[in-house]
């Protein structure tokens, strides 16, 4: 088997749908043991105080509750994320992330878009 640069490697998750990824960092926990959300966060947390600025320089938006017009909060989190709507749904449904590690701007144009649709949301 060929070994997989970080370039075809970043490539290949590209083309990968969200619950893809999440099932390919799953499939990892499981082979390695090791939680390679948790490396990455690690990362940043060695470096000292500049980490406390990184972190706060970005954010997680999560929806708390889809609301009444669960439909139109689908679309927008469709529009915002560029998934397929299965993929949306599912994200709506399990009151999950739409977007990680974005900044502070992003998130609250992507807030008020949410909102606009009649979701809850928060960043984390």
């Amino acid at each position: 088997m060929a070994k997989l640069t970080k370039e075809s490697f970043i490539e290949s998750l590209k083309e990968m749908s969200l619950l893809e990824i999440k099932e390919l960092v799953d499939a990892m926990k499981e082979e390695f043991g090791v939680d390679p959300s948790s490396v990455a966060v690690a990362a940043p947390v060695a470096s000292g105080a500049a980490s406390e600025d990184e972190g706060s320089a970005t954010v997680s938006v999560v929806i708390t509750d889809a609301g009444a017009g669960k439909v139109n909060v689908i679309k927008v989190v469709r529009e915002i994320t560029g998934l397929g709507l299965k993929e949306s749904k599912d994200i709506v449904d399990a009151n999950g992330t739409v977007k990680e590690n974005v900044s502070k701007d992003e998130a609250n144009e992507i807030k008020a878009k949410l909102e606009e649709a009649g979701a809850t949301v928060e960043f984390k």
